[in-house]
């Protein structure tokens, strides 16, 4: 590969950008190495700025569901930005997509666009505190919600990836306000529960991990947090900013069949462009501003470009598209597991639906703690391998490979030949010491 283009991109960027990214993530701290700097993507297929193509498992971190530059996104996109990028007033396109949305999404009544996933979980846990007129939330280790005060505390993403403190800069009263239970363990929030008897406004939780590798729920424990947090006079919060749209036409509570009672959304909300929402029972959103006291707002909430790209994509998505993209996901899962097996690598393959994370080092992953025990060295040199095999996977063990409807047979194959071949040199060195 000629890398020389992003190698020069990223010494630039550096002078005038922290870090010379603007996620964190995107520096490859996790995995080492240059970052590539891209230069366009179309279906499954991205290509860098030294021409390079790659099969495609970042997708944006799970937006593009339907691929790059999907003809009909497009073209709306287009088609909008023509009327005008925005207006800062309302607009019938903004009522559309929140009636698909709440449409398909068991749990809500009415919803408020915003611009992003973090303003999503950060309103819906100040809704939550003024609703319940408490202040403590809990939430899970390895748990991400972006990047607001308080929620921060023993977050995955980035800072997992990073290894940084649980939330530097946050005063630590913010913090105290946030308990941290492992996930997956419905005992450790029902204690929670009865120490802060009566403090704690919400339980928030990623119905299905997406930031410290895809971790599902085992069977009883969303249901559990359901059966608790009512019990308790709690709120429960799903993030379904990755979930959302991702998992199931109706998100992972309807794959799980469990109804929160708000849900934070974003990534495929917006068809690739920055937008999020949270939404719930119209009672509990009855609460915010201007229709009651709980202030929020946002200049470019609901901005036309993001919403013509979320009504497009939304619109092409069907249970024929689950379904597809569910054959996919366990091709490629069951793919990476007989490779894994043939050549005595030890590892594991969490996946649900169209997100998976290859764990290498251990036999299972069920929360932050048994994530953090896998071979980090080892996926540094199963990313870069399979990116010199033209392979692009997300640059951290503590991400979700994500698959769209563009990944036909042929992607999947490309990988599944690269993994072969990387595992079976990965071996041939081990052997020789």
């Amino acid at each position: 590969m000629k890398l020389e283009r992003s190698r020069a991109l990223f010494e630039r960027a550096q002078r005038k950008i922290p870090g010379g990214v603007n996620s964190p993530v995107r520096a490859w701290k996790g995995v080492g190495g240059t970052p590539l700097f891209i230069a366009r993507g179309e279906g499954a297929y991205v290509w860098d700025a030294d021409g390079n193509r790659y099969v495609d498992f970042v997708a944006s971190w799970g937006p593009l569901i339907l691929g790059h530059a999907h003809p009909k996104v497009v073209a709306t996109v287009r088609e909008m930005a023509a009327r005008g990028t925005t207006f800062g007033a309302p607009t019938e396109a903004e009522i559309e997509l929140a009636e698909e949305a709440c449409a398909r999404m068991p749990c809500m009544e009415k919803l408020r666009l915003v611009s992003s996933g973090t303003e999503a979980a950060m309103s819906a846990v100040r809704l939550a505190r003024a609703f319940t007129g408490r202040t403590k939330i809990v939430k899970f280790d390895g748990c991400y919600h972006g990047h607001a005060d308080g929620l921060l505390a023993r977050a995955g993403s980035g800072v997992a990836t990073l290894a940084l403190p649980d939330s530097p800069g946050v005063p630590p009263a913010f913090a105290a306000e946030t308990a941290v239970v492992p996930f997956n363990d419905v005992d450790a929030v029902a204690a929670v529960l009865r120490e802060l008897q009566g403090a704690v406004a919400a339980v928030i939780v990623e119905p299905v991990c997406g930031n410290m590798g895809v971790i599902p729920p085992v069977p009883g424990f969303l249901s559990g947090l359901r059966e608790l947090t009512e019990k308790a006079g709690a709120g429960l919060i799903f993030d379904e900013v990755i979930t959302g749209f991702r998992v199931d036409c109706g998100g992972a509570q309807e794959r799980y069949q469990v109804k929160p009672d708000l849900v934070c959304l974003g990534k495929i909300l917006g068809g690739g462009l920055p937008l999020g929402a949270f939404g719930g029972k119209a009672a509990i959103m009855d609460c915010v501003a201007p229709a009651g006291p709980v202030y929020q707002a946002g200049t470019l909430s609901g901005n036309p470009l993001a919403v013509g790209a979320g009504r497009a994509t939304l619109a092409e998505l069907s249970r024929e598209t689950y379904h597809k993209l569910e054959t996919a996901g366990a091709e490629l899962q069951q793919g990476l597991e007989a490779i894994l097996a043939r050549y005595n690598t030890p590892g594991a393959v969490n996946r649900v639906g169209s997100m998976l994370t290859l764990f290498f080092g251990v036999e299972r992953v069920r929360n932050a703690a048994e994530a953090r025990q896998a071979d980090r060295e080892r996926f540094a040199r199963f990313f870069h391998g399979m990116l010199e095999r033209g392979i692009y996977w997300p640059p951290s063990p503590f991400e979700a490979a994500f698959l769209s409807v563009a990944h036909g047979r042929g992607e999947v194959g490309k990988a599944l030949d690269a993994f072969d071949d990387w595992a079976k040199n990965e071996a041939k060195n081990e052997a020789m010491g």
